[in-house]
């Protein structure tokens, strides 16, 4: 497994010429790196009019171990000569201008290691290689800022700006691109190595670094600013609003982030959203992603970004719920206080029903990631998460109801999947001796990074030293707890019999709830695609698409018939030894059809791999039946040989009983609307 690292945009608040003149001082030796102990100008090139200076380095390094190796320049790229049947490595460096103040400049960087063969660690020397490497990082800024500062001591704040000869280049051309052209100066920079530089890479180099003297071209501009979009994570803005992370758990971050942005093509969540997923399965990329996408289907399918403007709490709630937000506590987290022991938990599952509980509680979530973010801009530094008190003053039998732990137990279990490390810390407090009961039933369902921020205080405990103090001001103390700040939670009681609804009434809720979303899913087998009949009247109607590949890999694909298919027919799934949940597995393509003759493909076959989002449409020509096929996504052997890949077989383990399953929506604008809507666009 190849280990990859990629670093945020770290920005040096001085202008470019004095950075490139700090960053030259590292040569021919550098006291900063004991291990970088010599270097040699193997070639050096300056262009006629001096916008490019490409200069070729090679370094010799005292280490007792393979390392990473470093060529540096405007844009270096980096590899190792030494050990390269064992050991691959190719590091990417970039500075550049910033692309809002023109007197700071830019740093960026990624590596990527792969060890081929040794002895079977492999994986673990990568990723003991990979952490060392990251160690290693901030040293590389704290050297350019060495050597700024020794400049600023000779009196040296200014580095003139390469200015082309008017004689020696013609009129300049109108851009829109405000680049400076000092930016075309490049530095390029070779690794140690007992051997002559390949010539791939020496030709590959030059033509690199190779620029047209007479004219900047707009598109090699914009190829150089590319390094520095907006956005990008800049290494301030991740320490002010995400907190001090590793360099390793940037880069995880960032290629995360990188990830979502080119495969999900729906709505990206923000960046303290993915690093909660990330700090749920300790920087897994592999495991954060996988709970992360399975994260985002739910919230698409039961349409949770718009909860807080949708959801109205019903009055049952506001009356008898016994939890409410109430400040924040000493470090700045919203503060939310349950008193569970206070509350008819039988009496709102009896009135409300398990789902209702579970979207309110879900409510509670969001206003709590909304809350976040405002304190965070409150209090200048990073508030990803939330105290929650829990009083349980009251707690007896009544409240281990059967029917109110499952509802719970559910609860829990969405909110663990969901919003992974948000809960900063849950004071519970008065726990009477009917609490280990309740705990050894929820406890289970609880992840172990969370069960470690509990805090229990058993009586009136929570009164004394190391109690409610250390962490909740005085002067917001609740007055039911024995402070002097009013509460304004609700206080509870029993909810009225006459309020209780029959099963049957709130089975019929509950459905109702969870059905109020726009997507439908299916599930797709080997041999069985599932299968959607849109059937178009009027020629130029637009047929638009919006799905979610939740497990395997698919193909999409759109046909056209002027026959209409026979009525959807449930695939027999007893040959697959499968039971389709909802008989959400449809096909209308006849077996005896041929194609060309009976149907025809009106789009070319995309293939979506699990965790995309797609949308798309298609503007029909014919009137008739389009029928929409997703089907299983047959790995293809290896073009050499009959045999399968091993990545082929590893990716068809992963889907288990050859099954897939996506989420979608289609819709039909028809082809006046269609029009009417162009129009407005335009």
């Amino acid at each position: 497994m190849v280990q990859k690292y990629q670093s945020p945009v770290r920005v040096y608040k001085h202008p470019f010429e004095l950075v490139m003149a700090a960053y030259e001082r590292r040569f021919p030796t550098c006291q900063l790196i004991p291990m970088f102990v010599a270097s040699d100008v193997m070639d050096e090139e300056i262009s006629e009019d001096g916008s490019t200076h490409r200069i070729e380095r090679r370094c010799a390094l005292d280490v007792d171990a393979p390392r990473l190796l470093k060529r540096r320049t405007l844009h270096i790229e980096s590899h190792n000569e030494t050990f390269s049947n064992r050991v691959i490595i190719h590091e990417i460096c970039c500075y550049s201008v910033h692309p809002e103040n023109e007197d700071w400049t830019c740093f960026e960087q990624t590596a990527s290691l792969d060890i081929k063969s040794f002895f079977g660690f492999e994986s673990t020397v990568e990723k003991i290689a990979m952490k060392q490497y990251a160690s290693s990082i901030k040293k590389g800024k704290e050297i350019i800022e060495f050597y700024l500062k020794e400049l600023e001591d000779e009196g040296i704040t200014h580095m003139p700006r390469w200015a082309p000869s008017p004689l020696s280049l013609p009129p300049p051309r109108p851009t829109s691109l405000c680049t400076r052209q000092s930016d075309l100066l490049k530095l390029v920079v070779t690794p140690a190595v007992s051997a002559p530089l390949p010539t791939d890479t020496k030709d590959s180099t030059s033509q690199d670094t190779k620029q047209d003297s007479s004219a900047l071209q707009a598109d090699s501009l914009t190829e150089i600013l590319a390094g520095t979009p907006d956005d990008k994570l800049d290494a301030d803005y991740i320490k002010r609003y995400l907190g001090d992370l590793t360099p390793l758990q940037e880069s995880c971050l960032i290629r995360l982030r990188k990830w979502l942005q080119e495969t999900h093509k729906g709505k990206i969540p923000k960046d303290e959203h993915i690093l909660r997923f990330l700090r749920a399965r300790d920087f897994n990329m592999d495991k954060a992603r996988e709970i992360l996408c399975q994260s985002l289907t739910w919230r698409k399918q039961h349409q949770v970004d718009y909860l807080l403007e949708t959801w109205s709490s019903p009055q049952v709630l506001q009356d008898y719920y016994t939890g409410g937000w109430h400040h924040h506590d000493r470090d700045g987290r919203p503060l939310y206080i349950l008193r569970l022991g206070q509350m008819d938990t039988k009496g709102l599952v009896r009135a409300l029903g398990e789902e209702s509980l579970l979207r309110h509680v879900l409510s509670i979530n969001e206003e709590g990631l909304r809350r976040c973010e405002e304190n965070t801009k409150v209090f200048g530094r990073p508030i990803s998460c939330w105290t929650c008190l829990v009083d349980l003053e009251g707690l007896n039998m009544r409240h281990l109801w059967r029917p109110g732990v499952k509802a719970l137990l559910r609860i829990i279990e969405v909110v663990e999947a969901n919003y992974p490390e948000t809960l900063g810390r849950l004071l519970i407090l008065r726990a009477p001796r009917v609490f280990p009961v309740l705990w050894t039933l929820v406890s289970p369902f609880i992840d172990e990074n969370t069960r470690k921020k509990f805090l229990i205080y058993a009586g009136n405990d929570y009164q004394g030293p190391g109690g409610l103090v250390d962490y909740i001001n005085k002067e917001i103390i609740p007055d039911f707890l024995g402070g002097e700040c009013m509460c304004e939670v609700p206080e509870g009681g029993l909810v009225p019999k006459s309020m209780y609804r029959t099963a049957e009434e709130l089975e019929n809720e509950d459905v109702r709830l969870w059905t109020e979303t726009i997507y439908q899913c299916a599930s797709i087998f080997k041999g069985a695609p599932h299968e959607l009949l849109i059937e178009i009247i009027d020629a130029s109607s637009v047929i638009t698409w919006d799905f979610d590949v939740c497990k395997g890999d698919v193909v999409f694909n759109i046909y056209h018939s002027k026959r209409a298919p026979q009525l959807p027919r449930k695939d027999p799934l007893g040959a697959h030894s499968i039971t389709s949940p909802g008989g959400n597995n449809v096909q209308l393509i006849d077996k005896s059809w041929t194609l060309g003759q009976d149907y025809s493909m009106v789009e070319s076959p995309l293939s979506c791999k699990e965790g995309e989002s797609v949308q798309g449409s298609h503007i029909t020509r014919w009137p008739g039946f389009y029928i929409l096929q997703w089907k299983f996504h047959n790995m293809p052997a290896c073009s050499a040989t009959n045999l399968p890949r091993v990545d082929d077989v590893l990716a068809t383990l992963q889907v288990s009983s050859h099954k897939c399953k996506v989420m979608y929506y289609t819709e039909v604008l028809g082809s006046e609307d269609f029009r009417l809507v162009t129009l407005c666009v335009l």
